[in-house]
């Protein structure tokens, strides 16, 4: 039987890097779900569709394919319509645009079963917003990851400026708070922790102590 750790918590707590590091580390496959939702948002962009739920966003799902496959490292690589759009959905504009899509129950929907058939078949961690609520409410681990607004924006800025990006930290903070206003009073699936989650709030941790207090609280669950 496979073993499913659903990751949970708001933008820029570091769930990607840290899951990804966590299951490297236990031998899991990671699933980052986010950058599904970035996808869809990246489709909707480009086919100059707003991210509202509409008849044109119903339109763009029946007619776009979008796939999680994984590289020879084990590194996940998504794909919209048979192309790598992994490093193309890592804007700021990105994240804001999935923020919108993923709060549209239809997409939401066209995302689920590739989800949970992926934790079907593998020992996973698998991150996002909803995971230990909706997507995977069996799962025998769960944890809320979390961090204060301006760590996460400190983080976010400091790996912006390291990209080479001109960005502003006040407005990387802006968009923190926004999203997480966002996040959490949407109608359908709204962040917030499993009643069975164990929290982790890497305020006052670095890369490493989250790491090591993710994999402790796996550890202690399995």
């Amino acid at each position: 039987m496979s073993t499913a750790v659903a990751l949970d918590g708001p933008a820029g707590a570091g769930k990607s890097s840290i899951a990804k590091r966590a299951a490297k580390e236990l031998g899991f496959i990671y699933v980052d779900t986010g950058a599904l939702y970035r996808t869809i948002g990246l489709a909707a962009t480009r086919a100059k569709t707003e991210p509202v739920d509409s008849p044109g966003i119903d339109a763009l799902l029946e007619k776009i394919k979008v796939e999680l496959t994984f590289n020879e490292n084990g590194d996940q690589v998504v794909l919209l319509d048979g192309e790598d759009v992994s490093g193309e959905i890592r804007t700021p504009e990105a994240s804001m645009t999935a923020s919108k899509i993923s709060a549209i129950p239809k997409v939401r929907a066209y995302l689920l079963d590739l989800q949970r058939d992926i934790a079907k078949n593998s020992d996973v961690i698998m991150d996002g917003r909803d995971i230990g609520t909706v997507v995977l409410p069996d799962a025998q681990v769960k944890i809320f990851l979390t961090a204060s607004p301006e760590a996460r924006a400190g983080r976010r800025y400091k790996e912006l400026i390291e990209k080479g990006m001109s960005v502003k930290y006040e407005d990387i903070l802006s968009d923190v708070i926004e999203r997480d206003y966002n996040d959490t009073h949407r109608e359908t699936a709204p962040l917030k922790a499993a009643e069975d989650s164990v929290t982790v709030d890497t305020t006052e941790l670095d890369f490493e102590q989250s790491v090591e207090a993710v994999i402790s609280v796996i550890k202690e669950k399995i």
